[in-house]
């Protein structure tokens, strides 16, 4: 198990200023040395802490699953920005797109439309974000389907939400412990309980 980086700062260390009116989604391609996986909400960068065991094994666990069950033509992508508006730049833990999805030569996010079921695995510090903000910016958006994992005795707990197209909001379609089992966007099973299996 590696430490965590110690950073020393002396007095010549630049933070980055924001502009009048916050960062845009494009100054996430062209900041320097920012922090892997910097997110952009409402014009401000979100820095992640490191990632635990449990966050990690979740997201190889759903990412595997996934990609094994998914039909043809759909492909499954980890860690990737979805460019929701000009302020905002969310990096969902997992995502389930159309294969071939193509936002251009640098390839660095996805748009909101190309996506059909954005997940967040809950972290400490990520609680307010991933069970209210970015849920809210998924459904303003048009993403059909987001599901937040959160950790329960151990093992990940998937609350399954489905857009509503009426109110353009969520609307939770289940809890599932131990196992999910759904029908939508494509059949779908999965072992919770495995998220310490290596295969």
């Amino acid at each position: 198990m590696s430490a965590a980086p110690e950073y020393e700062l002396d007095e010549q260390y630049n933070y980055p200023v924001p502009p009048p009116g916050g960062w845009t989604a494009d100054d996430l391609d062209r900041l320097p040395d920012l922090p892997p996986h910097t997110e952009l909400i409402d014009g401000s960068l979100v820095f992640v802490s490191l990632q635990t065991r449990f966050h990690s094994r979740t997201m190889r666990l759903l990412d595997n699953a996934l990609l094994a069950q998914a039909p043809d033509q759909l492909d499954v992508f980890r860690e990737f920005c979805i460019r929701l508006d000009k302020r905002n730049r969310p990096e969902p833990d997992v995502l389930v797109v159309p294969l071939g999805v193509d936002t251009g030569p640098k390839d660095t996010w996805l748009r909101p439309e190309d996506v059909i079921l954005a997940i967040e695995v809950v972290s400490e510090d990520s609680e307010a974000r991933d069970r209210d903000v970015k849920p809210r910016k998924y459904a303003t958006a048009g993403v059909p389907h987001f599901w937040r994992v959160e950790k329960s005795n151990g093992l990940p707990v998937v609350y399954v939400y489905e857009l509503d197209p009426a109110t353009g909001a969520y609307t939770p379609t289940g809890i599932y412990h131990d196992r999910i089992k759904v029908s939508v966007p494509f059949p779908i099973d999965i072992d919770l309980t495995a998220i310490n299996k290596r295969r």
